[in-house]
C-alpha cells in the first residue's frame, strides 16, 4: 500500500485523491498556527520555493488535536500562513492524527507510532512510500539533503 492509495479533503472539503502526486517528492506534516513550531512554516516555505520546480510538494494537514492550537477556520487558517510566512502551498483540511477518529493517511503514515506533537514530518519518495519520519523538532533545513536525494 502506498499513500496514493488514499483520498483527502482539501481546504474546501473537496476530495483529492493523492495519486495526483504521483512521481512527486513529497513533506507531509500536520500542523498548527499556534504552536512553539509554528516558526517552521518559514522553513517549508522555503523547502517549497527551493524544490517545488523539481518534484517537491508540501502536503500540510492542519491538526487541532494538540492543545485547541489549530482553531481557526479555514479561510482564517489560510490567511494567517499566508500573512505571516508567505506560504505558496495550501492546507488540507483539518485531521486528526491519533485515535479512534484518525484519518486513515495518518495511520498509515505512522505505522503504529503515536504521532506526539504538531509539525511531525513524513518524507515520501517518487513511489509514494514513506520512506523518513521527522519529529517536532527536527526543523525542515535539517532534512533537506534527504529531499535532494528523493528528488
Amino acid at each position: 500500500m502506498s499513500i496514493y492509495d488514499f483520498t483527502v479533503n482539501d481546504a474546501k472539503g473537496n476530495p483529492i485523491p493523492l495519486s495526483v502526486y504521483r512521481g512527486k517528492v513529497l513533506v507531509i506534516v500536520n500542523t498548527a498556527t499556534h504552536c512553539g513550531y509554528t516558526p517552521q512554516y518559514a522553513e517549508l516555505q522555503e523547502l517549497h520555493k527551493r524544490h517545488h520546480a523539481k518534484g517537491l510538494e508540501i502536503l500540510d494537514f492542519p491538526c487541532n488535536q494538540f492543545a485547541g492550537q489549530a482553531p481557526e477556520e479555514m479561510d482564517d487558517y489560510i490567511h494567517v500562513c499566508q500573512l505571516r510566512f508567505a506560504t505558496e502551498f495550501l492546507p488540507f483540511a483539518k485531521v486528526k492524527v491519533n485515535g479512534d477518529e484518525e484519518h486513515p493517511l495518518f495511520t498509515h503514515l505512522k505505522n503504529g507510532k503515536k504521532i506526539r506533537w504538531n509539525f511531525t514530518k513524513f518524507l515520501v519518495d517518487r513511489g509514494g512510500n514513506v520512506v523518513a519520519r521527522f519529529e517536532p523538532g527536527d526543523k525542515p533545513l535539517s532534512f533537506e539533503p534527504d529531499i535532494h536525494a528523493l528528488l
